[in-house]
């Protein structure tokens, strides 16, 4: 932080220690050694010969630069590189001073020990883990660490800290360390003055002040100044000023009092209202039009910077972009109430739009099944996705297509048209099935969780079934034309949507049906359910379910057996096969229900990114209208999760509490999500 700066002491002088060992050969006798420059004049020494004249043309050649030479060091006979080992010298060192420095002060405490550990994260002598190559090495990391101790002094208000250091070579003769200390004066902890912000007048008035995150009487700490800076950077963006600059701050130190009054230049730029949206790029995804669409700000209202972090988050979602940013221009053109217009500049480059993605998972009772689909996301711009997938699992095989719109006229709409052909085999029914569906939806994402969401449309359904027909005493086929009404509304108050931890949902699912054929039947599908999460302590979480279906207006035999009610698997009563609850055949295969009730009820437990679960599962479909809740069931089990960024990865085991003849021991179930 700038401020007045107090002189850091010379280091202090090395200690003098004991005279150094007689060399091996004194420098008079090492010079006496060598010959005389006058020997080649003497009358002794041999006349010198004339130089052989040169015969080899290559060595009249200049000489190879150095450069050229291969520089690979030579290599003694096991192929190792022949270096001298350099010599190490073994130091220790301390920090001292700050054994009994204590501030107790509410938002900035401080001890000497906590000082300590800070500097020896920065500590040239302790990285160099007590090892040197020379005294000039050790010298160099005393030097860097009596400036890197004097900086973390300073950064909690030890303007004035003195440092001394001090090294203590071992007796001669004797093995042992070279001792290094660091002595620290801390000296007085300065206290923040008076608070001054140099800009002009702001709306409203005190936003500054309001939002600056320290105040005068506490330490000058660098780390809680430099946070409340930031926190300006932010809130002034936020409350209209887009073009906010932060000055760099002054703090003037008063030796006397150890008070430091801080100044910080800040020049908020115009007030701004959202202007204009333009598009740059030359590979664009959306045109400025449709960008406004997924917007959640209109022309005209103040700017709000998380608004743009909402729309960059939202564009960043649609997966149709390599790089988009959203930035803020100003324009100079006055939007009234001494505000100016911030026009936004999408900068986009288009990513690949398509993808393939597949999925699989296994229950006892259901078998396994796995999705494999292919997308083009923008086939259609703007976000008309066309999607084929593929289903093949032991229990079901089918393909469809879809066409889905995102974003269509309004943030999270989507409007959705697809065709499929499927084939059922379970235990309950056969079924080889068509069906064309649409829907609109408006429903909660990743970026935003709604509280009110909903869908709506059609569903043309042609199936051909086969099923148990009691008054025939045996299977029978029959083929029905179903066209249906769904619409479901949900509200949701929990706080996440792939692993709540608290709050709850409520949901309603209304479908009036029409079988048609030579004997129309209407009637109407409801169903009705509730999910509670509550935190215990800590990552420990109760969690329970409730869900009621009822069909009213026709008889059980009437409704084709793949709209009637089936309960018990991994999504419903676990302990259970798939569809397994409810009234049987003579075979003792279940053939669903006009109603079903069915509750959960879950403790999990998280450590890090595992979790286990406890559970407790009851249920039953039964053949009346309304549930009659007799010949309840229940399954028990644990489960355990690995939780991904995409959601948790669940695998459950449970068994039938009372098991009856003919159902399983243990049930098995492998998927991604909670069950609830």
């Amino acid at each position: 932080m700038a401020g007045t700066a107090s002189a850091q002491p010379s280091p202090a002088p090395v200690k003098e220690q004991a005279s150094p060992p007689s060399p091996i050969i004194t420098d008079r006798d090492f010079e006496a050694a060598l010959p005389s420059q006058d020997a080649a004049a003497s009358p002794a020494a041999p006349v010198a010969s004339p130089p052989a004249p040169v015969t080899d043309p290559d060595l009249a050649k200049p000489l190879t630069p150095l450069t050229d030479f291969d520089k690979e060091p030579l290599r003694d006979e096991t192929g190792g590189a022949k270096t001298e080992k350099a010599p190490t010298l073994s130091y220790r060192w301390q920090v001292t001073g700050l054994e009994n420095l204590r501030d107790a002060h509410p938002v900035a405490p401080i001890d000497g020990g906590a000082l300590v550990d800070s500097f020896s994260t920065v500590s040239a002598l302790k990285q160099g883990k007590g090892k040197a190559t020379n005294a000039a090495a050790i010298a160099a990391r005393i030097e860097q660490d009596r400036q890197a101790l004097s900086d973390v002094m300073a950064s909690q208000g030890y303007f004035d800290a003195a440092i001394q250091s001090s090294v203590a070579m071992p007796e001669q003769g004797k093995p042992g360390d070279i001792a290094v200390s660091l002595a620290v004066a801390p000296g007085p902890r300065y206290r923040l003055g008076a608070i001054r912000f140099d800009a002009p007048a702001l709306i409203p008035p005190d936003l500054l002040t309001r939002h600056f995150g320290v105040h005068s009487g506490e330490p000058i700490v660098a780390e809680r100044v430099l946070s409340a800076e930031a926190e300006l950077g932010v809130i002034l963006p936020q409350s209209a000023y887009p073009f906010a600059k932060i000055g760099q701050r002054d703090i003037e130190l008063d030796a006397a009092t150890g008070i430091g009054d801080y100044t910080l230049p800040v020049t908020p730029g115009p007030r701004s209202r959202f202007g204009d949206i333009t598009v740059k790029g030359r590979r664009s995804v959306f045109d400025a039009r449709h960008i406004s669409t997924i917007a959640r700000f209109r022309k005209g209202e103040l700017y709000d910077s998380r608004l743009i972090d909402d729309l960059r988050k939202a564009l960043v979602a649609t997966n149709l972009f390599a790089t988009v940013t959203v930035e803020p221009a100003q324009t100079g053109v006055s939007a009234g109430d001494n505000t100016e217009y911030a026009n936004l500049v999408v900068s986009q480059k288009a990513g690949p739009p398509r993808s393939l993605s597949a999925q699989a998972g296994y229950s006892t009772g259901e078998g396994i099944k796995a999705v494999g689909s292919w997308s083009h996301a923008n086939l259609f711009p703007p976000e008309g996705a066309l999607i084929g997938s593929a289903t093949a699992g032991t229990s079901e095989q089918g393909v469809s297509g879809t066409f889905r719109r995102s974003n269509a006229g309004l943030r999270d709409r989507t409007v959705e048209v697809s065709i499929s052909a499927n084939h059922t085999n379970l235990d309950a029914y056969e079924a080889f099935t068509g069906a064309l569906k649409g829907r609109i939806s408006r429903a909660s994402t990743a970026i935003w969780q709604k509280r009110w969401t909903y869908s709506y449309g059609f569903e043309l359904i042609g199936s051909n079934e086969q099923d148990y027909a009691f008054e025939q005493a045996g299977e029978r086929r029959r083929t029905f034309y179903i066209l249906a009404l769904p619409g479901q509304i949900t509200y949701d108050r929990s706080n996440s949507l792939l692993d709540p931890t608290r709050g709850y949902r409520l949901s309603a699912t209304l479908s009036p049906e029409a079988s048609l054929g030579s004997n129309v039947q209407t009637y109407a599908r409801s169903i009705f359910e509730a999910t509670g999460y509550y935190p215990i302590a800590g990552k420990l979480v109760l969690a329970g379910r409730a869900r009621v279906g009822m069909i009213g207006g026709a008889s059980r035999e009437s409704i084709a057996p793949s709209r009637r009610f089936y309960s018990g698997g991994g999504g419903s009563v676990r302990g259970f096969g798939y569809q397994e609850l409810g009234p049987k055949d003579p075979s003792g295969n279940p053939i669903g229900g006009r109603s079903q009730a069915e509750t959960s009820v879950e403790l999990r437990y998280r450590f890090g990114n595992f979790g286990v679960v406890g559970f407790v599962d009851s249920g039953q479909v039964f053949t009346s209208e309304v549930p009659t809740f007799n010949s309840w069931r229940f399954g028990a089990g644990m489960g355990f999760r690995y939780y991904t960024n995409f959601g948790p990865m669940r695998f459950d085991i449970a068994t039938p509490i009372n098991r009856q003849i003919g159902e399983s021991r243990v049930a098995v179930y492998v998927s991604i999500g909670q069950a609830f």
